[in-house]
């Protein structure tokens, strides 16, 4: 059985069913074949996952040298990822628990540091700038558990409890309440642009220095 498919299976397992469910026993049983048989192409269940999450890493499919700025790919290379994780919603906590090596993986690092270095950035920043960017990215995509309708629904129950509250106990939050609760996206895309303001001030200093 080629290890593509087997993957592919794994993949389905977590996003239908979750993490915990992915174990080699139940992926034999999706495919009809036997833990053994699994044993021939992975060394433990953390060699599984660890290839399921490259899976991932290789469906980001964006070319940051085709940006006209660093920002902008910045901003393009943190969006897809973002995307990516909320299509595999339960995939999120598995990147945040070990640093991914895989070659996929390697290759959206090994893209993002180049361009930041051409930018001139220095290595030390390159690297801050990185991995400050993808932990942005999976911060927000753990917070992508719901549905879009059950989050329409939570939002508008908080933004009712909201407009309900004291005014002299909680007036800065009644000032503000029709801004309440931000949208998770709007959140993502307002922090990644503070980011990228905070990376380009940085960088302009590293460079007075």
């Amino acid at each position: 059985m080629p290890r593509e498919q087997i993957v592919a299976a794994a993949l389905a397992i977590l996003d239908e069913e979750g993490a915990d469910a992915l174990s080699l026993r139940a992926l034999a049983q999706r495919l009809e074949s036997s833990t053994a048989t699994l044993y021939r192409h992975f060394d433990s269940r953390a060699d599984l996952l660890a290839q399921v999450v490259d899976r991932i890493f290789g469906e980001i499919d964006v070319d940051p040298d085709k940006a006209a700025t660093w920002q902008d790919a910045c901003t393009a290379l943190a969006t897809a990822m973002f995307e990516v994780l909320r299509k595999h919603r339960n995939a999120a906590p598995l990147i945040g628990e070990h640093v991914p090596v895989g070659p996929n993986a390697m290759l959206h690092r090994e893209r993002a540091l180049a361009f930041l270095l051409a930018a001139g950035f220095s290595p030390a920043l390159a690297a801050r700038a990185y991995t400050t960017l993808a932990r942005h990215v999976l911060g927000f995509a753990m917070q992508l558990g719901q549905d879009a309708a059950a989050q329409r629904r939570e939002d508008a129950d908080v933004s009712a409890h909201l407009h309900r509250l004291d005014p002299d106990r909680f007036p800065a939050t009644l000032a503000v309440a029709d801004a309440l609760p931000v949208p998770l996206e709007d959140e993502f895309e307002f922090g990644l642009r503070l980011i990228i303001i905070g990376l380009e001030a940085a960088r302009t200093s590293e460079a007075r220095d």
